[in-house]
């Protein structure tokens, strides 16, 4: 039988658990290093204890920077067994964790065959699901309600949930009153905002946060702090709204950690890139170090089709000042439910990314494989070169449908590659062009 409730408790205790030592070693550090951090708040381990096929990692701002991927069906996408390959193949491109944001449907079904086969740390927004569940307008939820299927997440295996509870009734008035450009462009927080407009009460999810801390307290779900009041565009950024809200999560970060529950802070989604580093530093200094999860930050609001690579610079400086995990974004953010090549696009985006950051931050053994990539791009050699690449399959097709008429060179320059010359010249070989 356990002897603590959640990774946060174990690590205050002194206790190592199998999951923080797996996590510890995907990091390249001992056990002993990374448990002050876990008790801290400072690395989360996302790990209900009945998703039982995890395999677990760390997520912190000193760690490697992890990558989520949303998924989930639609009604006008509604199959699931699509919804499940596009999974499965993110997994097998680098995903840390998946987020099922499925809004049509048997969700129960569809979760608990995440929780049951991905080893990929996985997380949903249970207000998305309450309407589905229940099967009834918005406005007739109680908050025992949404209540109710946070707990139906947290048993059936969730290991990070994200929670809408930073906006109250005040923000309805801010909102109003500072006339944003984008309003509120988070799906849950709309819903809270819509709910809480409807019915005049307070935002259930913030009145009841003990409650919530309860359930993720007994099957160890990591709470995710929901950013309602993100911007939305570049006009919107670090906007009055936007800070309020970041202050009271920090709050709530505090009275998570009092019971021991892990948390994790949502952040921003668009945001021109100067305000990136700041963004970063001032959510560190109000939640304490408690890891921070971007969408993006998107840096410009005029690239649909190529969301990817502009949420990608942007996840890329997010990273490099403290950001700890990365949301990524397809290139059909904005204009439709990802296909599997949009997946693939997204995913290696954030990839980039992150890993430009972490070199950036210097992470252990982060440059490793690109200083096996320099060796292998000196020595000519094309098969060690696949072994180094992020993607070598799409690495190794552009290379073959434009095979170079000489091994030793690319169709691009020949034979007046520099590496080629460089090489014969060091050797004192003859240098032959023509």
């Amino acid at each position: 039988m356990r002897k603590f409730a959640t990774q946060m408790e174990a690590a205050r205790k002194g206790i190592v658990t199998d999951e923080l030592k797996k996590a510890a070693a995907k990091e390249h550090m001992t056990a002993e290093e990374m448990l002050p951090l876990v008790a801290a708040g400072k690395v989360v381990i996302c790990a209900n204890k009945n998703h039982t096929c995890i395999d677990p990692a760390g997520i912190g701002s000193m760690l490697r920077t992890k990558i989520n991927v949303n998924l989930g069906v639609s009604r006008d996408c509604k199959d699931y067994n699509v919804e499940m390959e596009k999974v499965m193949a993110a997994v097998n491109m680098g995903a840390d964790a998946i987020m099922d944001l499925s809004s049509h449907g048997d969700t129960t079904e569809f979760r608990r065959k995440l929780t049951s086969e991905c080893p990929a740390m996985i997380g949903t927004v249970p207000v998305y699901d309450s309407v589905i569940h229940y099967q009834r307008d918005l406005d007739t939820l109680t908050a025992e309600d949404f209540i109710d299927v946070i707990r139906n997440h947290a048993r059936d295996g969730v290991d990070f949930v994200t929670i809408h509870c930073g906006i109250t009734r005040k923000t309805i008035e801010q909102i109003k009153k500072h006339e944003r450009k984008m309003n509120i462009v988070s799906r849950g927080g709309s819903l809270v905002f819509a709910w809480m407009s409807m019915t005049g009460e307070e935002n259930p999810f913030y009145e009841y946060y003990d409650e919530i801390l309860d359930i993720c307290r007994e099957y160890d779900v990591t709470v995710s702090l929901g950013d309602a009041c993100r911007p939305g565009c570049l006009a919107d950024a670090t906007d009055v709204c936007q800070m309020e809200e970041l202050v009271r999560l920090g709050e709530l970060t505090k009275r998570a950690w009092e019971k021991d529950v892990q948390v994790m802070v949502e952040g921003p989604g668009h945001m021109p890139m100067d305000q990136i580093a700041a963004n970063m530093k001032v959510q560190q200094s109000i939640c304490q170090g408690a890891p921070f999860y971007v969408l993006g930050p998107l840096v410009t609001d005029i690239a649909p089709g190529y969301d990817h690579i502009t949420s990608a610079i942007g996840g890329a400086i997010a990273a490099a000042s403290g950001a700890a995990f990365l949301c990524y974004v397809t290139p059909a953010e904005h204009l439709a439910l990802p296909n599997v090549d949009d997946v693939k696009q997204g995913i290696m985006a954030s990839k980039i990314a992150a890993h430009a950051a972490d070199i950036a931050k210097g992470v252990r053994f982060a440059m490793e494989m690109d200083n096996r990539m320099a060796d292998a791009r000196r020595a000519l050699d094309w098969e060690a070169q696949w072994a180094c690449a992020m993607d070598p399959e799409t690495a190794k097709a552009i290379r073959d449908e434009r095979s170079p008429e000489h091994d030793d060179t690319c169709s691009m320059c020949g034979k007046f590659c520099a590496v080629r010359s460089m090489n014969k010249a060091l050797a004192g070989e003859h240098i032959d062009i023509l």
